[in-house]
């Protein structure tokens, strides 16, 4: 019984600050607010270039499409 009472604490409290960290995030900026899931144009072009490394698209590919993203 001694350690079930710290454990179901440790619990209870790791719910209540998952819970409140993620309502923390969804307050703010509405609309306009950015995600991190759209990567940068500079990972953009490091993937870009692992890509043509690896043989994956050919250097021509590579260069239209470094092209398009440094136009964005």
């Amino acid at each position: 019984m001694r350690l079930f009472k710290p454990l179901a604490i440790l619990i209870v409290c790791g719910i209540l600050s998952a819970f409140f960290s993620s309502c923390a995030w969804s307050i703010g900026e509405g609309k306009d607010r950015t995600t991190s899931n759209q990567p940068t144009r500079g990972q953009e072009l490091i993937d870009l270039k692992k890509a043509k490394d690896q043989g994956a698209i050919t250097p021509e590919e590579y260069e239209t499409q470094k092209k398009q993203i440094l136009a964005r």
